[in-house]
């Protein structure tokens, strides 16, 4: 059974940096779209980025391109989000995402089978 688990949440202030984590647990991830989601209080659900765990490619939306950055560290089977000069509009809960019937990117979360917990990000002026 696939697990993922998040962790690196906090709060910080504008202009600070913080990395969270998804710890994935359950079967090989090579072929994996592995994702991050956010939802902010009263919002939907929206797709932050996206990659394939081999390493083929990677999505961001436009608005984080260049202040975040997905990573992976496959000994401990564990997906990164480093998150750069935050601002208070990036407060929300975060969510990492995975499926392993994908081919290519997706921003839907409803095409995503597999679902972490969440850790909230909050970002204060």
């Amino acid at each position: 059974q696939v697990q993922l688990v998040e962790s690196g949440g906090g709060l910080v202030q504008a202009g600070d940096s913080l990395r969270l984590s998804c710890a994935a647990s359950g079967r090989t991830f090579s072929r994996h779209v592995m994702g991050w989601f956010r939802q902010a209080p009263g919002k939907d659900r929206e797709f932050v980025v996206a990659f394939r765990w081999n390493g083929d490619w990677t999505y961001y939306v436009d608005s984080v391109r260049g202040r975040f950055t997905i990573s992976r560290e496959n000994a401990k089977n564990t997906v990164y989000l480093q998150m750069n000069n935050l601002k208070p509009a990036h407060t929300a809960v975060y969510y990492c995402a995975a499926d392993q019937r994908m081919t290519s990117w997706s921003v839907f979360a409803d095409d995503y089978a597999y679902w972490g917990q969440g850790t909230q990000v909050t970002v204060s002026s």
